[in-house]
């Protein structure tokens, strides 16, 4: 069992891991929090391995922010960042407490996926696959 821990930890480490942040402002400082976080932007996309970062606002003046990162470990290095403390000022700006939320994403998949869920169990072979274009 301990090997199988260690084994998954590894598979996580190596995994692309996202942060999402969902910001309550109020009217008056939405563009405020949008201009704080486009300003923090521009050192963190430049951060090694940051694969992209965004925000923006919906209508309802919540302020989305995303970050995606190559592997558990550059997440922690920014966790651990100056760069982090100041996006940690930003969200206390907020008029309610953040959400915050990591996704650790091991895999990605195409149609590949789709045709191993989709074929009949013990057939061995996929119609999907084999269909000429």
């Amino acid at each position: 069992m301990f090997q199988e821990r260690s084994e998954f930890r590894a598979l996580l480490m190596n995994g692309m891991v996202r942060l999402k942040v969902a910001l309550a402002a109020s009217l008056g400082n939405t563009a405020q929090i949008l201009e704080a976080l486009r300003f923090l932007m521009v050192g963190t996309r430049l951060e090694e391995g940051c694969l992209g970062c965004t925000a923006w606002s919906d209508q309802n003046s919540t302020v989305q922010y995303l970050e995606e990162w190559a592997s558990e470990a550059d997440m922690r290095q920014r966790v651990r960042s100056d760069a982090f403390t100041s996006l940690l000022a930003v969200m206390e700006a907020a008029k309610e407490p953040p959400q915050v939320q990591f996704d650790f994403i091991t895999t990605t998949r195409g149609l590949d996926y789709v045709a191993e869920v989709r074929e009949p169990q013990g057939t061995g072979n996929s119609e999907l696959l084999n269909s000429p274009l």
